[in-house]
């Protein structure tokens, strides 16, 4: 399966985007998806994940009560909801896609990567 994600861009403090992560080649149905991102000098790190059938989600703790992560079977996408955004989100931004379906905060456990937004937040 091949990942496209898309929807970054540059974005006030405070402001809001929505990251889209495209599957393309197969259906990611029964696939769980976790957004991660890395910062200019920083190693990547875990944003959010959810589960194959939507049922579960799981956040950074960075990131909680400001971000969504939803996924939508029929349109074979997953969405990344980032609402008051701060300085510290810059990064790119990346989704991944696990076979086994389960949630994971662990960067390993994921299979496919798509190729990542830029996401920078700046007044």
């Amino acid at each position: 399966v091949q990942l496209q994600a898309s929807g970054g861009g540059l974005v006030q403090p405070g402001g809001s985007l929505r990251l889209s992560c495209a599957a393309s080649g197969r259906t990611m149905e029964n696939y769980a998806v976790g957004w991660f991102r890395q910062a200019p000098g920083k190693e990547r790190e875990f944003v959010a994940s959810i589960r194959w059938d939507g049922g579960s989600t799981l956040y950074a703790d960075s990131v909680q009560d400001r971000f969504t992560i939803s996924k939508n079977n029929a349109k074979n996408t997953v969405f990344l909801q980032m609402n008051s955004l701060k300085f510290e989100d810059t990064a790119v931004y990346y989704c991944a896609a696990n076979r086994g379906g389960w949630i994971s905060r662990t960067q390993t456990a994921y299979d496919y990567w798509g190729q990542g937004t830029q996401v920078t937040v700046s007044s």
